[in-house]
């Protein structure tokens, strides 16, 4: 398992430009994900290349500036931004003298604090001892071999390959437990879908306000914080809507830009929340400079799951902070395409509500033609 940074652990972040055009954003992310996983922002090293440096992914002369970050701050780690090979992590730490983790060790971390469902937790831990299997060498390189002698005599094969071996036996025993919680999910949604409620699913780019959303609805109570990845476990709720009766609405996990795929695989379950809805609201903050590029990559991620032809509706949360005025918008064919809303005031929510209602009684309409139409095939069946 990756050890989780103790709170309030002091980090250097690192962010390099390659020529990116969203850099400030990129850096503003990587600051909430450090705070979100209970460390504080000691220094910042930034700089510009034309690709990763092969051995150390910055290059010597950046390295030797972040030591000195290191030093001047007493920092506990670095932080990069990025995905980080095996052997760069290990030479970093060797220059840095300190600990090194990228990108994906500080969002699996994060997601490692979140988790609070027993299928959360072993999500979270399939996914963690996956992408721990290609970094193992760099715990065991004093062990190159077993040593023989008293109580040291084992079965021939090198600690790393024994460490391998039990990884992969408990990698193994939590993809069967996820399984088994995969098809009990799957006999419970066909026991939903064979009623008339419309089954919608909260989708989003993390901190959009999606729980936010969710409780100004339902009010769930569910947890919502201004933090990335507040909520790891989905959840689902009956909601009455005025004129079209009852639906089903989730909150699922947020999205992030370079989700790791080890985490879409060990959370597919969860996702299915998505896949399966009647429709998709997406949340968007709005007030969000990088909001084109958070939409881009939540359809990105919906795409790899499978839910990308799921009808979706835009929810542009957050008009609060914008001051722009609550209101609908519909593309060519009269389908609503966008509904201004804040979570935070309630600004805009019946519109949203009057939006669910349309997209119920759609369904509803659906479901009664395709009835009717059976109907009649049966009736034709039984004069012929």
């Amino acid at each position: 398992m990756i050890e989780r940074p103790a709170a309030g652990e002091r980090a250097v972040i690192v962010q390099l430009d390659f020529g990116q055009a969203d850099i400030e954003d990129q850096l503003e992310e990587v600051r909430l994900l450090a705070e979100s996983a209970g460390g504080f922002v000691a220094a910042e090293v930034r700089g510009r290349r034309q690709s990763p440096d092969p051995k150390t992914y910055a290059g010597k002369g950046k390295v030797d500036e972040i030591g000195a970050m290191v030093a001047a701050g007493e920092a506990d780690l670095v932080i990069f931004n990025h995905d980080l090979s095996p052997a760069q992590q290990r030479n970093l730490e060797r220059e840095l003298k300190c600990r090194v983790i990228d990108r994906t060790s500080l969002i699996l971390d994060i997601f490692a604090l979140r988790a609070s469902s027993a299928e959360g937790k072993l999500q979270v831990e399939l996914a963690q001892l996956e992408h721990l299997s290609t970094r193992l060498v760099r715990g065991w390189t004093h062990l190159e071999r077993q040593r023989g002698g008293i109580g040291m005599r084992g079965p021939g094969e090198k600690q790393l390959e024994t460490d391998r071996r039990l990884l992969g036996n408990r990698v193994k025993l939590l993809k069967e437990r996820l399984q088994k919680l995969t098809r009990q999910r799957g006999v419970q949604r066909k026991a939903r879908m064979r009623g008339d409620v419309l089954s919608v699913s909260l989708v989003g780019y993390t901190n959009a306000g999606k729980s936010t959303l969710f409780n100004a609805l339902t009010h769930a109570g569910v947890y919502a914080a201004n933090q990335l990845f507040a909520t790891l476990d989905t959840t689902s709720r009956k909601l009455w809507i005025e004129g079209a009766g009852n639906i089903v609405i989730s909150d699922t996990v947020g999205f992030i830009r370079d989700l790791p795929h080890s985490l879409v695989d060990a959370f597919h379950a969860t996702l299915e929340a998505a896949t399966d809805a009647d429709v998709l609201l997406h949340v968007v903050d709005s007030a969000s400079h990088a909001r084109d590029e958070q939409i881009a990559e939540v359809d990105k991620v919906l795409a790899e799951i499978g839910a990308e032809r799921v009808p979706q509706v835009l929810v542009w949360n957050k008009i609060d902070l914008t001051e722009a005025a609550s209101g609908v918008e519909r593309d060519e064919y009269g389908n609503i395409a966008r509904v201004r809303v804040s979570a935070r005031s309630g600004e805009g929510l019946d519109l949203l509500r009057e939006t669910l209602a349309e997209y119920a009684r759609a369904k509803a309409e659906a479901r009664r033609k395709a009835l009717d139409e059976a109907e009649r095939e049966a009736h034709n069946d039984y004069i012929y």
